[in-house]
């Protein structure tokens, strides 16, 4: 099996939905209900998403050495394309990871934004496309397409969006959409990387065909490695190479024995009933990529010590109780979340967007505990030693 393309990439999240020291119910497939409900609970101190607390966030990161932040999208959270442009001017070197939903937007008017933002921000744009897994979220946007239908249109909005900026004046005709002459005044420089995840079927070749980086959540590295060589064939019959990205939380401290112990407090502040609702709602999800979340406690939602989460050295699913979307982190001192990330690195995956609660907070203690350990072992930093191939 190839090894990683280079040293490690590491990005922070932006918590556009809020943040807190407990495990912030928000998320993809989550219930209004459940989210407010930890939202009020006072004695964790909810932070609201205002435009000051994601500034610090972002300073945070890029004084760090994060090379970007993920913003999520969905009516969970802020816009990501407004939000990251009003914190251009609070960051210097900061890369804005903006998701998006290609079903509401048109391809030509969000190569249009990408453009401009590439302009007003120096460069500073990288695009995650989200095809959307939850229909209770579509049909917020009047979107009832079914799984395969959105998975055609998106692959249709890819190739309008790179026509735009690369082959004007372009032209297309297809079923989801078409376009005369599509064009992005003064072009695009550079273009936007672009990030796509998707578990499921259909998904595979649109990554594929149109992505930068193909994303996958946090599952144990066996599970992480087939999902990878999956997407290397198909991209090979592109003929394409993809970078590859984990989506996962962290949760380092100076000892092993500490940071299971927070993994513990974080445990014991969830009330079993708001566990339950969430559950349930994940687990009518459409994504498959949610389904392997859950999959990964075997329908279990009742424990009570934090070990019993641990379904990998180090990979606790605990924030997948009350979490849409990524539900696993790393939890244990930092060379052990050092080592699971290098496992990670060494199986193909070349970029980590991290986060923690609250996200000030668990930035510093990985950026100060963590990031030190890789870069005295080579793999992050400007000092990153080359890639070292890995046999199959």
């Amino acid at each position: 099996m190839p090894g990683p393309t280079g040293p490690m990439r590491l990005h922070w999240f932006l918590p556009t939905s809020g943040d807190s020291r407990s495990l912030v119910g928000a998320g993809q497939g989550v219930p209004q209900d459940v989210r407010n409900g930890l939202r009020d609970t006072a004695t964790h101190g909810f932070r609201d998403p205002s435009i000051d607390y994601l500034a610090d966030v972002a300073r945070t990161a890029e004084k760090l050495g994060f090379e970007g932040v993920l913003t999520p999208t969905g009516t969970f959270c802020e816009d990501a394309w407004l939000t990251t442009a009003a914190l251009l001017r609070e960051t210097t070197t900061l890369k804005f990871l903006v998701a998006f939903r290609p079903g509401v937007i048109n391809p030509v008017l969000a190569a249009q934004m990408a453009a401009a933002y590439q302009r007003i921000s120096g460069g500073r744009l990288m695009l995650n496309i989200v095809t959307g897994g939850e229909p209770v979220e579509q049909a917020r946007f009047g979107d009832d397409a079914p799984k395969d239908v959105r998975y055609a249109r998106t692959d249709e909005f890819l190739s309008v969006l790179r026509g735009a900026w690369h082959e004007a004046p372009f032209d297309f005709s297809g079923e989801h959409y078409s376009a005369t002459g599509a064009m992005v005044s003064g072009g695009v420089d550079p273009a936007p990387d672009i990030y796509f995840g998707g578990s499921s079927g259909p998904a595979g070749p649109v990554a594929a065909r149109h992505a930068d980086v193909y994303l996958t959540w946090g599952e144990p590295p066996e599970l992480v490695a087939e999902k990878i060589a999956w997407m290397r064939e198909l991209a090979a019959a592109e003929g394409r190479t993809l970078r590859f990205g984990l989506r996962i939380h962290t949760l380092s401290r100076d000892t092993s024995e500490a940071a299971w112990q927070h993994a513990q407090w974080l445990l014991d502040g969830l009330d079993p009933a708001t566990i339950a609702k969430a559950q349930e709602a994940l687990s009518k999800s459409e994504s498959t990529g949610q389904q392997r979340m859950l999959s990964l406690r075997g329908g279990r939602s009742s424990y009570a010590d934090a070990h019993d989460l641990e379904v990998a050295p180090n990979l606790w699913s605990g924030v997948g109780l009350v979490r849409g979307g990524a539900g696993t982190a790393l939890v244990g001192s930092h060379e052990e979340v050092a080592d699971r990330l290098e496992e990670y690195h060494r199986i193909g995956i070349d970029e980590f967007i991290l986060s923690g609660y609250p996200h000030v907070e668990e930035a510093y203690w990985f950026g100060e505990g963590v990031m030190p350990v890789l870069r005295r072992r080579g793999l992050f930093g400007r000092t990153a030693a080359a890639p070292v191939a890995v046999s199959a």
